[in-house]
């Protein structure tokens, strides 16, 4: 929801973001209000922003390509979260404990992180058990999450965004996920596959990142690719195991004295940077969506 706020540019004066440990009527995450007026669940968040204050980030989308885009944020939403949510609260579940934050100090607040991290695990476990997918061995589920992320590099391909050129919804419900994968599972399966075989997605991630979460920087982030700007000294490689999914980029040897741009693997085939973005934000004024 957050991520849908800031590629709408609604993040400021529409919401206040925080947690005070509140759900919804249904007991669920996330929700708003507005108003006075309380909407919950991301799906019915979006079509309630989009009437009340007039934003759409799919208005350049066909009737197929709308089509594409639903069932790909339901394979994300119903499906690759509960892989995610595996690998962060069962799988991994010290490591989460680690880098869960919570106010306070002491031994009060580490006992109070190691009981809420225990207390999410059950949860999880439970919750994925009815759903179907904890069924399954934890072989089986990343096995599942490995397929999820591949369908998504695949779509991704070498295009900007997932349905190309142009900012979508689906764009916010992929880089939500995703984002875990890249900066909160150090050393875990997803992260190796993002940031390994399937570096589009973790170039894709670094793009809307850099673009609507300026603040957003790790001191200990390694996720820095070779651009044109860098120094042979200054560079810090990923391993870019294997350029499949990536097809502007399969081989990055100069092709004559004519081409005055350095390709890298964050360069299209023009010599721009695939970490910039042409949001096209020609509806959407500062006064106008803030009425």
């Amino acid at each position: 929801k957050q991520t849908y706020l800031s590629l709408t540019h609604l993040g400021c004066p529409y919401c206040c973001n925080y947690f005070g440990g509140k759900l919804s009527a249904q007991g669920k995450m996330p929700w708003i209000e507005y108003n006075h007026e309380k909407v919950s669940g991301t799906e019915f968040i979006i079509d309630f922003l989009e009437e009340k204050l007039g934003v759409n980030l799919n208005k350049n989308l066909g009737p197929h390509e709308r089509a594409i885009s639903r069932a790909v944020t339901k394979m994300v939403e119903e499906h690759f979260y509960w892989t995610l949510a595996y690998c962060q609260w069962v799988d991994n579940l010290n490591e989460t404990r680690k880098m869960l934050s919570l106010s306070g100090g002491g031994p009060f607040s580490n006992l109070l992180r190691w009981v809420v991290c225990h207390i999410t695990k059950g949860i999880v476990k439970r919750e994925m058990h009815g759903h179907g997918i904890g069924r399954f061995s934890e072989e089986e589920i990343y096995m599942l999450m490995e397929k999820d992320m591949r369908s998504l590099a695949g779509l991704l391909g070498d295009k900007k965004y997932i349905m190309g050129p142009k900012l979508s919804t689906l764009d916010a419900t992929v880089f939500g996920h995703l984002a875990q994968a890249m900066w909160t599972l150090p050393g875990t399966r997803p992260e190796r596959l993002i940031k390994g075989e399937l570096i589009n997605l973790a170039m894709y991630c670094e793009r809307i990142r850099r673009k609507f979460w300026p603040e957003w920087h790790h001191d200990d982030d390694n996720t820095i690719y070779e651009s044109e700007e860098s120094s042979e000294g200054s560079k810090t490689h990923t391993p870019l195991l294997d350029f499949s999914f990536y097809s502007r980029t399969e081989t990055f040897e100069d092709e004559g004295a004519e081409n005055s741009f350095s390709r890298t693997p964050d360069t299209d085939f023009t010599g721009h940077s695939l970490f910039d973005s042409d949001v096209d934000m020609d509806d959407y004024t500062d006064h106008e969506q803030c009425k």
